[in-house]
Order: C-alpha cells, then structure tokens, then sequence
C-alpha cells in the first residue's frame, strides 16, 4: 500500500478508525473525513502514530447530511490529490427520530444519499487512478429489508432501526449498480458486513437504545475485528477483479434476495439522481 491514498469517512471512531490505522501501518496515505473538529485531531493523532514510514494522514471536515457539504469535501479533495486509489464510504448514522435535512429524512441523507454523491463527484479521479476501489460500510442489518418507495421519506412511518435497515439494503444496492455503470473502467465496487462491533454507534439515541447497546456489547466483536473485511478488501489482490459483491470476514456471501432485484437497483438509482439533483456530474 506505500503511497496508495485512500479516503474514509467515518474514520474519527470505531471500524473507520482501526481500519485507517491498519492502512496506514501498511503504508497508505490516509485521508480522513470528521464532522467534529476535536475528534477527527484525536484520530488524525492516532493514525500518525501507526502510521508506517512516509505515510501521510489528511484531515478534511464535512457534515455529510448536507449535500452542499459533500459537494465542498469533493472539490477539497479533487483539489488536493491527483490520485486516488480508494474511496471507503464507511459513515453512518441511526436516529430514534425523524429527523430532515434538505428535506430529506436524515438516515436516508447520511447512510445513502452521501456516499452515493461523494462517489459520484470523486468517480472520474478514481478512474484516472485505475485500479481504483470504492468500498462501502453495508450490514446484514438489511436482511428483511425493502425500499418503501411508496414513502421514501418516511413521512407515514419511521421506525429508527427499520429505517437503518433500509439504507443498509440502499447501500447494497447502490453497490450493484455502480459495480455495473463501472465494468471495463478499471474502478471496483463492493460492500461488506463488519459484524456487531462493540463501539460508540446507536448511543446517542437515548436511554433505550443505549442499554440495548450495552446489553449486546458482549457479544459484540472489537473495531480492529469488524475492520479485518474493510482492509482485507482495500488491499488484498484476491478482490482485484471483483466488483458489485457483498462480503462478510473476507468470504463473498449473497445478500438478501431484494438487494439482487434488478428492477429495484434501477429504480433506486434513477430516484437517489433525482434526489442528488445538486450533482451534474453523469455516471
């Protein structure tokens, strides 16, 4: 990985942070992307120390809800690097309410709309950096999951982990489709499952869900554990070729049986254009 530059977000804590330290160990250039400024200094800190010799770590500063802010972080980034050899679209969110932003529902902006715009805006930097990897933070989560396109924004209903499990099945789904607009281009596509990982995620949604959190914390496994797939994929030659896959401890598994339905990969992706209409960039 010496002089490889990979971009992450969600890197100030849990698997975004142990997988940016194991990068950087190997000898990656990492770029981080935070949304607090002391917490995203206090990771940059920890990769420097892991960081092998010559390796570099960035930090840019991003809410990536906004749609205007994924635009800035992409302009600072395309500004800043001629190459780019992995994106890893690891941020993620889950709200005990509905929550809007652009008007559009939060968990919705956060977990699908924002990887979605930040590959699309980076994708042509990532082509001229081929091969190139975009790697996406999914979850088995989706299972059981469906798109409600009859309400997209949750407006009759909103259930805060329901709503997780839809955009982790977005996520698959977004995967599959970029995975096929990319074919031929030298850029792979893929998601992965990190497991349940014991970190500071779903603590801030109040009282219930952080004893629920606290309760499956000894069955959870560590950061450095659900990050091994995220670094496996980022790295190993054995998925050089592989793209539009899903992936949970370095195995290919397949996905729920609705994040392979064609129908609704198009669907979803002609409405995420929709929704991203900010973007002019063409995939």
């Amino acid at each position: 990985m010496n002089d490889k530059q990979i971009l992450i977000t969600g890197a100030t804590n849990g698997i975004g942070l142990a997988a940016a330290e194991a990068l950087a160990a190997l000898g990656a250039n990492l770029a981080i992307v935070g949304r607090s400024k002391t917490r995203t200094g206090i990771a940059s800190a920890r990769i420097r120390a892991a960081a092998g010799r010559g390796a570099t770590v960035a930090t840019f500063m991003a809410d990536l809800s906004s749609q205007a802010a994924v635009h800035r972080l992409a302009a600072e980034v395309l500004a800043r690097y001629p190459k780019l050899e992995v994106l890893v679209n690891n941020a993620g969110a889950m709200y005990g309410t509905r929550q809007t932003t652009d008007g559009i529902e939060l968990t919705w902006a956060v977990n699908h709309l924002a990887p979605f715009l930040l590959s699309k805006l980076l994708l042509h930097r990532l082509k001229e950096s081929a091969s190139a990897r975009i790697i996406t933070t999914a979850s088995q989560a989706h299972q059981g999951a469906h798109i409600p396109f009859d309400d997209l924004n949750a407006e009759r209903s909103y259930r805060g982990f329901g709503r997780y499990c839809e955009t982790k099945l977005a996520n698959i789904l977004f995967t599959t489709e970029l995975a096929r607009r990319l074919d031929g281009t030298g850029v792979t596509a893929n998601c992965f499952h990190p497991g349940l990982v014991a970190t500071g995620f779903n603590r801030n949604n109040g009282l219930l869900m952080n004893l629920g959190m606290t309760i499956l914390r000894p069955l959870a496994r560590s950061p450095e554990k659900g990050a091994e797939t995220l670094v496996w994929l980022a790295t190993s030659p054995d998925v050089a070729n592989v793209s539009g896959a899903y992936f949970f401890d370095q195995e290919q598994r397949p996905p729920n049986p609705a994040a392979q339905d064609t129908e609704t990969v198009g669907r979803l992706w002609e409405i995420s254009e929709r929704q991203c209409a900010a973007s002019r960039r063409p995939l």
